[in-house]
């Protein structure tokens, strides 16, 4: 996922990377407009997305070709039928409304919105990272005191570290003692991979 602000990284990387769209986001400005009920377009917008997540809910934790696959075969008739829905409409209300506004967010981000019909590793919504990310966030003032750049890095190291262990249903505390412990008694670098949160054993904890 690209962003908006990219001075850190060099032309190559950002050739490397795409912006994906966040239909959650973009549920949002359309939700609101159905609970106050000044759009039909609106409501008829979020009972079609109904549709995308319940797909989603079949394709969670399979692999990115059979999830990809399944897009193709089901979310992409919503998709297509959802733009055109919104094209046809931004012509009959006024260019001020609330209404314009929301589907104007969505046509000029329609590529970075369809990407999750082909790119099977991404998710059809932030939500997932946006979780993972809310306890750094919460602790964004004590982050301002790392000390340097490098006590910066290793905050951001360990946090990560952290919280795959969480994705991955690892206990952190035994994870980091355990793998502290080894790494103290000479284990391998060769080896690094099989200390990872994802390869942890929590009955292997001593």
């Amino acid at each position: 996922m690209d962003t908006s602000c990219g001075r850190g990284i060099n032309e190559k990387r950002r050739m490397e990377m795409s912006a994906y769209g966040c239909w959650a986001h973009l549920r949002r400005k359309f939700y609101d407009l159905h609970v106050s009920g000044v759009s039909q377009a609106a409501t008829d917008t979020v009972l079609a997305m109904t549709e995308l997540w319940r797909i989603e809910d079949e394709v969670r934790g399979k692999d990115a070709d059979s999830r990809a696959a399944r897009r193709q075969e089901k979310s992409s008739t919503t998709v297509a039928s959802l733009f055109e829905l919104w094209e046809k409409e931004l012509g009959k209300v006024s260019g001020k409304s609330k209404t314009a506004e929301a589907i104007r967010y969505a046509l000029t981000r329609r590529e970075a919105l369809e990407r999750f019909l082909t790119d099977g590793r991404i998710e059809i919504d932030s939500n997932i990272v946006e979780r993972a990310i809310r306890p750094q966030t919460i602790t964004r003032k004590n982050s301002l005191f790392a000390g340097s750049e490098g006590g910066g890095r290793t905050w951001a190291t360990v946090a990560t570290l952290l919280q795959t262990c969480k994705m991955n249903g690892v206990d952190p505390l035994d994870w980091l003692s355990e793998t502290l412990t080894r790494i103290a008694q000479g284990w391998p670098a060769s080896e690094i991979e099989a200390l990872m949160p994802w390869n942890f054993r929590s009955d292997a904890v001593s």
